[in-house]
């Protein structure tokens, strides 16, 4: 194994962790570390990117996002209770209006950002049939 994939392997089983953690504490996401570490085994294992595929919580998260784009509605309301309860807990913990403005408008881009894509295989398959697109790259 040279080193370029140990690297790539290495940084995968980082985000692997990441994943699993996030499944479990509200306040860190799931669905891009997995991504993430989906890419990373692409580059330095065919058996973990298997496996990651092929995993009960990642795997249909990771097929629907590959072949057709397509975000959860579930996961999309509660990636906005997760940052809603992440700006409560900075408005508490810094009182800082200014970053919790800032913060708050990023976190309003990245909600709209996932709303445009497909919650379900239906609402894909009616986009297609109508000819709307996707999201904004496809």
């Amino acid at each position: 194994m040279n080193l370029r994939k140990i690297f790539w392997f290495t940084l995968g089983m980082f985000f692997v962790g990441v994943a699993f953690v996030g499944v479990y504490l509200p306040l860190l996401p799931w669905s891009t570390p997995s991504v993430i570490a989906a890419y990373c085994f692409a580059k330095s294992s065919k058996r973990m990117h298997n496996w990651l595929y092929n995993h009960p919580l990642f795997g249909p998260f990771l097929l629907g996002w590959q072949e057709k784009r397509i975000f959860p509605t579930r996961m999309k309301y509660l990636m906005i209770v997760t940052m809603c309860v992440s700006l409560t807990v900075m408005w508490f913990t810094t009182g800082n209006v200014t970053a919790i403005i800032w913060t708050g408008a990023f976190m309003a881009l990245v909600c709209i950002w996932g709303f445009r894509y497909p919650g379900s295989e239906a609402e894909y398959q009616r986009r297609v049939d109508a000819g709307i697109r996707i999201a904004w790259l496809r």
